[in-house]
């Protein structure tokens, strides 16, 4: 169990994170950046950087053979929502029931969410660590953390109220499991920085 502090994931109060939400949808952020709603606060941030693209290119390719039936692999620039928590984020990386994008508006449910995956950068990393963990820890079947830093992937998987009951750890260059519903071994290979 990965332990968080204690009411670390209290939202706004309903009313505040829809219009927080609503403001989120409506914001022209400039081409390269990205808002979200983290810790009751729109924060804008600028899109991964270009050495990124190729690890969650190859992530994706390896990704779309086994998602779910029904689920699309993407990395377009999607809000997923998560109202109970007042949280909205922009994954780097998702893989979500297409039924989601049937809405109208400008975010999807985050329980249509099957597997996340964020870049770490400096700027991000605390958010990708600690309260993106915590949201994705009780909705979300897999999260996996692309640590550009330490050079590593973590997966977590099994959510529950509490949070994730499972985790694995490995670097660059090696296989990871990616759990149910993906089953399948991820290479990491091409991950490491040239």
């Amino acid at each position: 169990m990965i332990e968080r502090p204690a009411g670390a994931i209290d939202g706004p109060p309903e009313e505040s994170f829809v219009d927080m939400l609503r403001i989120v949808e409506e914001l022209d952020t400039p081409d390269g950046y990205k808002a979200e709603l983290i810790r009751g606060k729109i924060v804008v941030s600028p899109w991964s950087k270009l050495r990124y693209k190729k690890p969650m290119k190859l992530l994706r390719r390896q990704l779309e053979p086994h998602a779910p039936e029904g689920h699309d692999v993407d990395v377009a620039p999607f809000l997923f929502s998560f109202p109970g928590v007042g949280r909205a984020f922009g994954p780097a990386l998702h893989v979500a029931d297409e039924a989601a994008f049937e809405a109208e508006g400008r975010q999807a449910d985050g329980a249509a969410l099957s597997l996340v995956a964020e870049s770490t950068s400096v700027s991000t990393k605390d958010v990708d660590w600690l309260d993106k963990l915590d949201t994705y820890g009780r909705v979300v079947p897999v999260y996996l953390v692309l640590d550009m830093q330490a050079e590593e992937i973590t997966a977590f998987w099994d959510p529950s109220p509490k949070g994730y009951r499972s985790r694995t750890t490995v670097p660059f260059g090696e296989a990871l499991r990616v759990p149910a519903p993906f089953d399948f071994e991820l290479d990491t290979e091409g991950f490491v920085a040239q």
